[in-house]
């Protein structure tokens, strides 16, 4: 009768933390979820604030959304810096499909290379050395993609886009990965402190 008893017993407290494991995983990824779709949806929001940064280069426009990508990798890890940089343009696809192209490219190459750095050092000198690397990642990124897709849209030749590394490419690239980088050095930990008030 005892053995019958304790049997029973297990068997239900298998059956409990059965379904809290269960609730839990669906808990966990419904969360993860969400953030990510708050990123996603911010990243596309912002995509649309564009000016250009410098006068004499009216047609490079900088936008924000790129902030949004890198923080995201930042908390979440090199996925989500990829699913938010793909996803946060995806709607510029029916309006400007090379340029959408070309701002995924630089996108990932910032956020998803300081992602994977930062994963590794997460302090805050890890966090400038992953900057710093992704923004090398995404302006070698920017000229290359330039070099191949302008020429498909634009009616400029490859040697025409070369001339143009220097003086308009890699100064607007520069400048706008140092606005990048310093945002979200500066909002980074405050955004992740709200993002884990709940652990």
């Amino acid at each position: 009768m005892s053995i019958s008893r304790e049997n029973n017993h297990k068997t239900s407290n298998n059956t409990a933390n059965n379904h809290a494991t269960y609730s839990g995983t669906n808990y966990w990824s419904s969360e993860k979820i969400a953030k990510y779709a708050l990123f996603v949806a911010l990243s596309i929001a912002v995509s649309f604030i564009e000016f250009p940064l410098i006068p004499d280069l009216n047609y490079l426009k900088y936008d924000p959304s790129g902030i949004v990508c890198l923080i995201a990798g930042f908390a979440y890890g090199p996925f989500a810096a990829a699913i938010v940089s793909v996803l946060g343009f995806a709607p510029h696809f029916f309006t400007n499909p090379f340029g959408a192209i070309m701002a995924i490219l630089v996108s990932m190459g910032a956020s998803v290379s300081a992602a994977i750095v930062y994963k590794k050092i997460r302090t805050k000198e890890g966090a400038i050395i992953s900057l710093i690397v992704g923004s090398v990642v995404a302006i070698a990124l920017a000229i290359v993609g330039n070099l191949i897709i302008t020429p498909l849209y634009a009616h400029m030749s490859v040697e025409q886009v070369a001339a143009l590394i220097v003086p308009a490419l890699l100064p607007f690239n520069a400048i706008k990965l140092a606005i990048h980088c310093v945002i979200t050095m500066l909002v980074y930990k405050p955004v992740s402190k709200l993002l884990n008030y709940n652990k």
